[in-house]
């Protein structure tokens, strides 16, 4: 009979603990709902005016025939690479620093496009 005692005071004592356990927890709770800033309504943001859109840039291709140290020492236009070539090769004579020819793009003036389609 003593087993029987023993045993019924064990499940008491896990059930108060239990109860206690639960009881801290649910009043923990309400001290982090205490402490918790109350929510504040989130502010729109204003409607911003759309701004418009950039013209692209155009751009015009030519040949440039630069140095070793990467300075332009001629340009010629697009349909004109045998002549950049040509100029390259009798810079490169003659024992000076090697000449190369490459291509450049450069941005049109817009005021330019508009006098040219005026036309």
């Amino acid at each position: 009979m003593a087993t029987k005692k023993k045993a019924k005071a064990a499940t008491t004592t896990k059930k108060a603990t239990k109860k206690k356990a639960k009881e801290a927890d649910e009043s923990s709770e309400k001290v982090a709902k205490k402490k918790e800033p109350k929510k504040k309504a989130r502010k729109k943001p204003a409607k911003r005016s759309r701004k418009k859109e950039a013209v692209p840039d155009r751009f015009k291709v030519y040949w440039g025939v630069f140095n070793h140290a990467l300075k332009r020492v001629a340009l010629y236009e697009f349909n004109q690479k045998k002549a950049a070539d040509k100029r390259a090769s009798e810079l490169n004579e003659g024992g000076k620093p090697p000449h190369f020819v490459q291509k450049i793009k450069e941005v049109i003036d817009p005021s330019i496009i508009a006098a040219q389609e005026e036309e």
